[in-house]
């Protein structure tokens, strides 16, 4: 329990940018992204969503796509639990110039304050028959999620078929507030294996 006086709502900030992608075999790529959290969770300054510029492989970084893309966001919660993820969505041209999907990704923002770096594996959504794959190759038309929030929850995920493609870096500055002071230990000692424990259970030492 909370001591008597403390607030009742803890804060999260977090900015950072979407650093870069790799995508081997595709270029002129741009990526969005959107946040998923509980309903615990109110933001209450920065953007939920974005969407990025278009950018092309170079002769410096033959394999990256640098997108340097900002986020900058912060939450307010009563409860850690429906902690907020970051769903990121890369788009790019196929052979007829249409905007299909490259990769799918989501991870949590880190639970630990401080400077934090995530590479996130991608993966796209797979035609389930060869007829079908030869239709949307034909008419353009890959199979995608219409919201891609679905990418950060698990109804249904498991019935989808998918492949590996590509990795998101992404990178986190964490700053939190009065979590403590609501009973819950993030210190960055604990950053190998972090975790939110009531401080009046302690945390386990391995």
């Amino acid at each position: 329990m909370a001591a008597a006086g403390s607030p009742g709502v803890f804060l999260l900030a977090v900015n950072g940018q979407i650093e870069s992608g790799q995508f081997p075999g595709f270029d002129d790529l741009y990526c969005k992204f959107c946040f998923v959290y509980g309903q615990d969770w109110v933001p209450t300054a920065g953007l939920e969503e974005g969407i990025s510029q278009i950018t092309s492989k170079s002769d410096v970084a033959p394999t990256t796509l640098v997108w340097n893309f900002p986020i900058d966001i912060t939450f307010k919660s009563t409860n850690p639990s429906g902690w907020p993820q970051i769903v990121v969505s890369v788009y790019g041209p196929d052979f007829f110039g249409n905007d299909v999907v490259r990769g799918y990704g989501a991870v949590h923002v880190p639970f630990t304050p401080g400077r934090h770096t995530r590479t996130i594996a991608m993966f796209v959504p797979e035609s389930t028959s060869r007829l079908q794959k030869f239709t949307s190759w034909f008419t353009g038309r890959r199979p995608e999620f219409t919201d891609p929030k679905v990418v950060a929850q698990g109804e249904g995920r498991e019935v989808t078929r998918v492949r590996s493609q590509g990795f998101v870096t992404i990178s986190f500055n964490v700053v939190t507030k009065d979590m403590k002071k609501l009973g819950y230990d993030v210190s960055p000692s604990d950053m190998q294996n972090p975790s939110l424990v009531p401080v009046t259970e302690g945390i386990p030492k391995y």
